[in-house]
């Protein structure tokens, strides 16, 4: 801590926070988020309904003991406990689902909420200054919005965190003008969020870890997904000359994802430069990076394992050299994702035979996590993939169904949809012969025949995209 700045401890810094207040807290997939306040106000006797606004997944701190606690009526944007889903699903908390590249405008010039205080965790802190540590997310709007502002000063992180970020603010509307990143790797912002002073009411020093993430082993389907996206990319790479120097790509979080980038090792890009362009630095990443398969990685959180955290830590240095975290409003800005031709890989809970996707609801009505940065990624991406297994429970559930009854991405933003069973690239296609092709290629042995069924008897429509509501909505009641 620089310069002669207001310290406080967590327990007098939530006393100051009314009861009724509108937080925006730092915290994007799972690391960089505040611990020492949330857990003060989760453990106050006081009767707290505070409406909470984080810009991608939180820790156990907040999704789990605050939540516990009671202490919030209103969330946005992403929740990610199980806690924090039945709460969700209870609807004790009224939850709000955005796409993480809009809800730094939408807390700023949108209306969304009148944000109150801002509390935010960082390396190193001065005078208007602080550097952010595992994540940054939308940060930097949160802090221009909000009337105060908090800092935790974390001595669990390494200073060296600095070195990896690269802060920009694009400017207000409607006087924007479009961000000057030409190269994914490349550096157009400085290494620290800036403040106004008077906005800082405390700096709280802790010496708490982030909850890291825990991925499973890949299991055969993981296997055989990775092998068909392979496959895929490599045909893919030869047939479009916009890959002939470079390919771009992305990868939603989880163990799926982390599982893919991790197969990849073993795809032949030829001399191309291979670049992340995404929203979470995962395991994967750095293994690729360790093998020289990767030039450079660029996201907005380091969403690792504890292990992928300790080798991130004690070798800082060189890891900076090719990793840059951005705010998530630059990391999943559409028209970057455009710029780049990014070829954007995700999983969902299920898609319907007509290509529209359910990234969130599980039988369309109960709440998972959030969207994320799907959206952002898949409707911009030059190249838009759905990768998950074709069934769950032993090939007893089909994620493969008529009709999805929640949609998170429509048949327009789709271009191929990749399971253990195949793929279908469904550009280019009708809807029924999206259907013709998802079914054939990507839908489970044990419900095959089913959804084949299906199509062939609402085909006797005269409809665009013939549909059964009555007997799509039977897939859900078994």
């Amino acid at each position: 801590m620089q310069g002669d700045l207001p310290s406080t401890d967590a327990e007098t810094a939530a006393a100051r926070i009314a009861s009724d207040a509108t937080v925006l807290t730092s915290g994007f997939g799972s690391v960089g988020y505040p611990k020492a306040i949330p857990l003060a106000l989760a453990n106050s006797d006081r009767d707290l309904r505070l409406t909470l606004v984080s810009s991608g997944n939180v820790g156990d701190e907040i999704d789990v003991d605050l939540v516990e606690s009671g202490a919030i009526s209103r969330r946005f944007s992403y929740q990610s406990s199980s806690v924090a889903r039945r709460a969700t699903n209870r609807r004790d908390i009224a939850f709000s689902d955005r796409n993480a590249s809009s809800i730094g405008d939408e807390v700023q010039y949108g209306g969304m909420v009148d944000p109150d205080v801002a509390i935010v965790e960082a390396v190193a802190v001065g005078e208007g200054w602080f550097v952010p540590s595992t994540s940054v997310g939308q940060v930097p709007a949160f802090v221009e919005a909000a009337d105060e502002l908090f800092i935790e000063l974390n001595h669990q992180h390494p200073l060296g965190l600095q070195s990896v970020h690269d802060i920009y603010r694009p400017d207000s509307p409607p006087n924007r003008t479009p961000i000057p990143l030409t190269d994914p790797g490349g550096r157009i912002g400085t290494s620290y969020v800036q403040f106004a002073p008077e906005k800082l009411v405390g700096v709280v020093e802790t010496d708490r870890a982030d909850s890291t993430y825990t991925f499973r082993d890949p299991t055969d389907d993981d296997l055989a997904i990775a092998a068909n996206l392979r496959s895929f990319l490599s045909d893919e790479m030869e047939r479009s000359p916009v890959f002939d120097d470079a390919i771009h790509l992305q990868f939603g979080v989880g163990s799926l994802g982390n599982a893919l980038m991790g197969e990849l090792r073993a795809l032949d890009f030829g001399d191309r430069d291979v670049v992340y362009y995404g929203e979470l630095i995962q395991d994967g990443l750095l293994d690729m990076l360790d093998s020289g398969r990767l030039a450079s990685a660029s996201a907005t959180s380091m969403a690792l394992t504890a292990d992928g955290q300790r080798r991130l830590f004690e070798d800082i240095e060189r890891y900076a050299e090719d990793i840059v975290l951005r705010p998530a409003d630059v990391a999943n800005h559409p028209g970057l994702i455009d710029q780049f031709g990014v070829v954007g890989v995700n999983s969902a809970i299920e898609f319907d035979i007509y290509g529209n996707v359910n990234s969130t609801h599980i039988r369309g009505k109960r709440m998972v996590n959030g969207i994320g940065g799907s959206a952002d990624y898949n409707r911009n991406a030059l190249l838009s993939i759905c990768a998950l297994p074709s069934a769950l429970d032993d090939g007893e559930t089909s994620r493969v169904v008529p009709m999805t009854f929640h949609v998170d991405h429509t048949e327009h933003d789709i271009d191929v949809f990749v399971t253990e069973q195949g793929v279908a690239d469904v550009r280019g296609c009708s809807p029924v012969e999206r259907a013709e092709r998802i079914i054939e290629h990507c839908a489970h042995p044990s419900f095959k025949s089913d959804l084949q069924s299906y199509l062939d008897d609402v085909k006797a429509q005269s409809n665009h995209i013939p549909h059964d509501v009555a007997r799509a909505a039977e897939w859900y009641e078994s």
